[in-house]
């Protein structure tokens, strides 16, 4: 048989191989446009996506452009502006350097650019197929910026369109690439959606590592990220990443590798890495773990595979080893105890669905839903106290507890007895201590709160409840027993007293600059998942005046109340400028005796270098003095020329801070806000009045309302209906998930 003689392809059928080698899937195409972007310092990078990427594949970014100039070549082999000599690749610093992304792609689908530089006048536009300009760039308007569309991908190419798994696998490899890119540059904004859908992915711009993790990942990996770091001169490479601790793991090991901030496989670390984890995580169990590693260009070879997936650097065995033992030793360092969710019985509690109830009226026979799935949405169903028995100090032990004793019954019972005096004593001495401080101090008898508009009557207890349910509305109660009485016993002894406030009639609204900006500010860094999550909880119980119970959907969440407070009245302050009523004061209170108060205190770290207290208290007054023409306008705080205190501003009608944080709420108006600047003075103003009103007095007032009334029936209500929670929520420990419904009942599975 003779052998067939050579020939030269034809450059179609070249194009078209190599098109096949650099363009696999839809999501190659998109990580090569991707690097692109990046490389022209794009800020924000929008992808649409239609059919998995084959009917349609769009990025847009703002970007430097391409020059009219360059849209002949633009599409062409080999045509780059990051690459001149073949030197240049041991120094290479952008993503894209072979020139071959664009040729590609215009080989296997209809392509089409839209750019605009910054010294254009106009954007321009033009079409492509295998390489070459169908016509002349038109002119439009448009931005700064590329939009690269890419339509009907492998429309020439059956075998490899048909070879393609469904849509929405495409999709998903689709939304593994952009969420790669969008954590590793977690200072450019991205955003992934279906063409005519909403946003799968959006991350914002000058975001971090973490948040864009949260974003993309779940909160349940972000609250276990550990940081890690790496420097090693003798290799020349630095690596950073985080990396989930032992109380996280999942079935599929989730590895995020960037070299040179490129995204790269490297089986070999990989499997290291997977090695380590498996001694600490349960059987079939693996974290997530995000790195990106930096060598010298010298050193690496990223001319590999025509995807650029893969990536050849010297000394890899020892870079590998040494990486993969300082992530154990941080590891190790990081998870000295184990973490284990649990969740009691919960005592005759029974779950129901409104179309269970409708169909037990109705008689019919209806499948229930999932129980894991049922979630109570009244409150009033089941308390947190009933978790707690609460001990008559009257009632005998059992006898099952004496029979454990040498004691006879009755001397157990004494010394039972003896006990409870004691405790009952040590809480009433440390309840009493300030305020007998403050009596030592001040003469006023009893200061009560003077009305001037109309007296406001209590109403029983079930009215109380429905009224503190609507947080725009809520009465002053007419027993509000203002702080610094004589005493605790003769504020018992006292005849109720007339208690008013005064109240403005017209709501002014602000133009001041600096306000508008603090307000526009807190709205920005909204957390969206957060705000749904205080909008639609159901309040559970308080666990201390600083901690306490919600639900929202299947999770149990462990809120901070003093953080969620300081934060909500800070709202309050700037939303509410100029527009507070006010509790005035029947006796004012000198600003002075109240500074040295405060001064006495530990937490005001009063050394003898600061000076005497009298002179830093009367400093104090003078301060205040000056700015009370301000403090009376701006925040109802109405200060005498003889610095005394008339007024206190209410931000939440019917609720009092604890009395014995006003002295330092004063020195702090002094020393810590900043009253030299308009927007800093009003900012600081607002998050020491916050810091102030966000103690919870635990003493019960006249009318027998507990701080958990308050907590309840006050407080979290609002919470409910206007606060927007920060980010920042996020790494605070504010809000903080005790356990899930449907993880508990894949527990229970396994049992």
């Amino acid at each position: 048989m003779e052998p067939q003689p050579i020939q030269r392809l034809e450059q179609e059928v070249v194009n078209r191989i190599a098109a096949g080698e650099v363009i696999q899937r839809p999501a190659n195409a998109l990580k090569e446009l991707i690097e692109n972007s990046l490389d022209a310092k794009s800020t924000s990078i929008q992808i649409t996506v239609k059919n998995g990427g084959l009917k349609l594949l769009q990025i847009q970014d703002n970007g430097t452009g391409i020059r009219k100039e360059d849209f002949e070549i633009v599409c062409e082999r080999f045509t780059t502006s990051k690459l001149r000599e073949f030197e240049d690749l041991h120094k290479i610093s952008t993503y894209g350097f072979r020139g071959e992304a664009l040729a590609s792609i215009s080989h296997v689908a209809h392509l089409t650019i839209t750019s605009k530089t910054k010294k254009e006048v106009c954007a321009y536009q033009a079409e492509y197929c295998d390489s070459k300009l169908k016509a002349a760039p038109k002119p439009l308007a448009g931005n700064q910026g590329t939009i690269i569309t890419v339509e009907d991908l492998f429309y020439n190419m059956n075998v490899r369109r048909n070879a393609l798994r469904s849509p929405a696998e495409e999709y998903q490899k689709i939304s593994d690439v952009v969420s790669k890119y969008a954590i590793h540059n977690a200072s450019i904004g991205f955003a992934l959606k279906k063409h005519g859908g909403n946003n799968d992915i959006r991350t914002p711009n000058n975001s971090n590592h973490t948040e864009n993790i949260r974003l993309i990942y779940g909160s349940s990996i972000a609250r276990e990220l550990v940081e890690f770091s790496l420097t090693n001169d003798n290799l020349q490479f630095t690596c950073k990443g985080l990396m989930t601790n032992v109380n996280y793991s999942t079935k599929k090991f989730q590895f995020l590798l960037f070299i040179n901030h490129r995204l790269v496989d490297n089986q070999s670390l990989k499997k290291c890495i997977d090695t380590v984890y498996q001694t600490y995580l349960p059987k079939n169990g693996h974290p997530f773990v995000y790195l990106s590693l930096e060598l010298d260009p010298n050193n690496i070879d990223v001319n590999v595979h025509p995807t650029k997936h893969e990536v050849h650097f010297l000394n890899e065995g020892q870079i590998v080893e040494t990486v993969t033992t300082a992530l154990e030793q941080k590891l190790l360092g990081s998870n000295r105890s184990r973490i284990f969710y649990t969740q009691s019985k919960l005592p005759n509690l029974q779950f129901e669905t409104k179309e269970s109830l409708r169909d037990k009226d109705a008689g019919a026979k209806k499948s229930v839903e999932a129980a894991k799935y049922v979630v109570r949405t009244d409150s009033n169903m089941q308390k947190l106290d009933k978790f707690f028995q609460v001990v008559d100090k009257n009632q005998k032990l059992p006898k099952k507890d004496i029979a454990n004793t040498s004691l006879t019954e009755e001397e157990y019972q004494k010394q039972h007895e003896d006990f409870l005096k004691a405790q009952e004593s040590f809480e009433n001495r440390c309840l009493n201590k300030t305020m007998d401080n403050i009596e030592n101090r001040m003469s006023t008898e009893s200061l009560p709160v003077v009305i001037e508009d109309s007296v406001i009557n209590s109403g029983d207890n079930e009215t109380n409840k429905n009224t503190a349910a609507e947080p725009v509305a809520v009465a002053s109660t007419s027993n509000i027993n203002f702080p610094f009485s004589a005493s605790q016993e003769a504020k018992r002894c006292e005849k109720p007293l007339n208690k008013h406030f005064i109240k403005k009639v017209t709501r002014v609204e602000t133009t001041l600059t600096s306000v508008l900006e603090l307000r526009k500010a807190v709205e920005e860094n909204c957390h969206r998942t957060l705000r749904e999550t205080f909008a639609q909880h159901v309040f559970v119980g308080s666990i201390s005046p600083t901690q306490s119970l919600i639900q929202f959907n299947t999770q149990l969440l462990l809120c901070h109340t003093k953080i969620i407070l300081e934060e909500l009245f800070y709202q309050c302050v700037l939303y509410n400028f100029q527009n507070f009523d006010c509790y005035r004061l029947g006796e004012p209170l000198c600003i002075k005796d109240l500074a040295l108060l405060g001064l006495d205190l530990p937490e005001a770290g009063w050394t003898e270098e600061d000076g005497p207290k009298t002179e830093l208290a009367e400093k104090v007054t003078e301060i205040l003095t000056q700015k009370r023409q301000m403090l009376n306008e701006y925040f109802s705080l109405d200060i005498d020329s003889e610095g005394k205190l008339n007024t206190l501003p209410i931000l939440i009608e019917d609720y009092i801070p604890d009395p014995v944080c006003l002295p330092m709420y004063l020195i702090r108006l002094a020393t810590e806000v900043q009253w030299e600047t308009e927007k800093e003075c009003f900012d600081s103003f607002a998050r020491e009045t916050a810091i102030f009103y966000s103690n919870i007095s635990t003493d019960t007032n006249e009318n027998g309302k507990s701080w958990k009334w308050i907590v309840e029936y006050l407080l979290y209500p609002v919470v409910k209906e206007f606060f927007i929670p920060p980010r920042s929520f996020t790494e605070n420990a504010a809000i903080l998930e005790i356990a899930s419904l449907p993880n508990l009942y894949k527990v229970f599975e396994r049992c």
